[in-house]
């Protein structure tokens, strides 16, 4: 997979420099060349088109993203997607739709990512809401105990994340937790750590529940590409809204009070920068024309993983083991594209790893590893020679 992210790869090297080792692909993926074209092909459609553009971004660029997204995630209708520059913009949008008059209540776990959790904690310093967290840990419990926190009848919101990232562990049981959530709730799945890496078929849960993700991370599209797919026949009419999920309003023929697209677009927001849009088309062109699936690119990754692991047992006296593992080793079909590594040390790990110029992470004592398809096993060997 290397020749499809030369130019991210040489550019990323730097002469005289030890080479790096990007071992960080859960949060900054490396792009394929293509992403590079389609940046160049957006400014050259603007040049082109003017004020034009937005024609052609509305008539081919974001149906061609709503079609990879609904391939991807088996959505059965692709006009149920919106977009934004960022997840955020979404969870505040959502937010938006629950009634104003009263304190909410809200189900959610001890492991979402800040684009949720730094405004849960927010809104719950102001009194706004009433916030229940279940603990991942231990995850074989985690979908029962969240079950039964989610069926609560007084429920107005309840969300969690397809992977945690915190650890990597993947929520198997989305369908039976959907189905929990009492009908005035909106549920939500924060899909952003699974979308482009962990195969997933949301056909059965398309009409009863949100799901977000983005670009960013495993899609290799870099920003400005998140969406959210939304339930058929979802009525809600936030109050945080912009002018583009007004498009096709007028046919209701109410005009007396704000009008809403009768499809996904009534969660948009307004003007954004479609570029990141061009580079996820390329690459979901890429992988489609390669005849590459989100099932391959799993394989791949969890292959590498296990050259990791097995190198990791090999090497007693390395910086990690996979005693260290959050989530068992003999369990790594229920993980993402990283592995973490329960570390009160993980800070120090990261620095020195740093120092060789390989890329990790850590989230307070948790040290992530992350995989991706353009790596192979001389990437890994030379992993362990700086291990």
């Amino acid at each position: 997979m290397k020749r499809f992210y030369r130019r991210f790869l040489e550019v990323g090297a730097q002469p005289g420099v030890t080479p790096r080792l990007h071992f960080a692909a859960h949060s900054h993926h490396a792009w394929p060349d293509v992403t590079r074209d389609a940046q160049i092909q957006a400014w050259d459609d603007a040049a082109r088109l003017a004020d034009l553009k937005w024609d052609h971004i509305f008539g081919a660029v974001v149906p061609e993203a709503q079609g990879h997204i609904a391939r991807i995630l088996d959505l059965p209708d692709p006009k149920q997607i919106a977009f934004a520059p960022n997840t955020h913009e979404f969870v505040v949008r959502l937010l938006s739709c629950l009634p104003s008059d009263r304190r909410l209540r809200i189900t959610t776990t001890d492991s979402e990512f800040l684009s949720f959790s730094r405004q849960m904690a927010r809104l719950e310093e102001e009194g706004r809401i009433d916030i229940h967290r279940v603990s991942a840990e231990p995850f074989d419990t985690f979908a029962e105990r969240f079950i039964a926190e989610a069926a609560n009848a007084d429920n107005d919101l309840v969300f969690l994340s397809q992977v945690f990232f915190n650890s990597g562990f993947i929520v198997r049981d989305l369908e039976r937790i959907v189905a929990a959530a009492p009908e005035r709730a909106l549920v939500v799945i924060d899909g952003y750590h699974g979308f482009f890496a962990v195969p997933t078929s949301l056909r059965a849960v398309a009409d009863r529940a949100f799901f977000l993700a983005g670009g960013y991370k495993y899609a290799q599209a870099g920003e400005g590409a998140c969406f959210l797919a939304v339930p058929k026949g979802f009525t809600g009419r936030p109050l945080n809204t912009g002018w583009f999920a007004g498009f096709g309003s007028l046919a209701g023929g109410d005009f007396d009070r704000v009008g809403f697209s009768p499809d996904g677009f009534r969660m948009m927001g307004a003007t954004f920068d479609p570029s990141g849009l061009y580079r996820f088309n390329a690459v979901a062109r890429l992988f489609e024309g390669e005849g590459i699936s989100v099932a391959d690119i799993h394989a791949r990754v969890k292959a590498l993983q296990g050259v990791f692991l097995e190198g990791l047992e090999a090497r007693p006296g390395a910086a990690v083991s996979a005693a260290d593992l959050i989530v068992p080793a003999d369990g790594l079909a229920g993980t993402g594209h990283f592995l973490t590594f329960r570390r009160a040390d993980a800070g120090a790990i990261e620095e020195r790893l740093a120092a060789k110029n390989v890329i990790v992470d850590h989230r307070g004592d948790r040290l992530r590893f992350g995989f991706g398809v353009y790596q192979d096993e001389t990437d890994v060997a030379a992993l362990f020679e700086r291990l």
